[in-house]
């Protein structure tokens, strides 16, 4: 089994409920791992800043506070997917149904599945303690990174704000979601899905709530079962 992918190339989607922490423990899987990291959110903002001509019918979704339909989305990823076909991809934010899946499994052989399964009231509680300094993007909170005056940036010392969609009612709402959405990729991944070569994926659910707990397990799983070498 493990013979089957012990080759440069190991293509992994990874799965995180918003909040759960995903951003982190990708930064650490590209710490560690050579990957080319593809994030939809990000390709997306990218398109539009390019004003190319994606980027420009996606903006008019986006500014209506409307999802991005799948045909745009999929010519952004085509185009990122093509232009790394010699490195492993790591795939973050898609794809987030079985019908993108099976899309994706047109361009990109997927040989891993790693999802975060982190417990909703952990995150709730997380998202109510977070403040925002808007124009930056600079994220605190009251738990851990807490700022220097409450209340305030660190950098420019102007007001923190809350995000409407950080509130608790929001946040459950978005978790619910999720967990429709998740469970059926993760069955698709773990017993439908075939690549151009018949190999089936790995699929493989990590519990907890601390990302730095969670994570030398998937170091340790993307050594001994993807058979990845670490960056030296």
């Amino acid at each position: 089994k493990s013979q089957q992918i012990m080759k440069a190339i190991v293509n992994t989607v990874i799965l995180g409920a918003p909040g759960g922490g995903k951003g982190t423990i990708c930064s650490k899987i590209l710490k560690d791992f050579n990957f080319s990291h593809l994030s939809t959110g990000d390709l997306l903002r990218k398109s539009i800043i390019d004003k190319s001509s994606v980027g420009l019918k996606a903006q008019s979704f986006m500014n209506d506070g409307k999802f991005v339909p799948d045909e745009i989305v999929f010519e952004v990823l085509y185009n990122a997917i093509k232009s790394c076909a010699t490195s492993s991809v790591l795939l973050d934010g898609f794809p987030r149904t079985v019908t993108q899946a099976k899309f994706l499994n047109k361009i990109i052989n997927i040989h891993a599945v790693v999802s975060l399964n982190i417990p909703h009231e952990v995150i709730v509680n997380r998202m109510k303690s977070r403040w925002v300094h808007l124009p930056s993007g600079r994220t605190y909170s009251t738990n851990y990174n807490i700022p220097k005056v409450p209340g305030f940036d660190d950098v420019t010392g102007e007001k923190l704000s809350q995000r409407d969609d950080d509130k608790p009612e929001i946040v459950k709402k978005r978790l619910e979601n999720y967990d429709l959405m998740a469970q059926p990729l993760l069955d698709f991944y773990g017993n439908e899905y075939r690549s151009d070569s018949n190999q089936n994926c790995i699929v493989k659910v990590f519990s907890g709530t601390e990302s730095d707990v969670i994570y030398p397990q998937i170091k340790r799983f993307m050594i001994q079962d993807m058979k990845l070498a670490p960056k030296q």
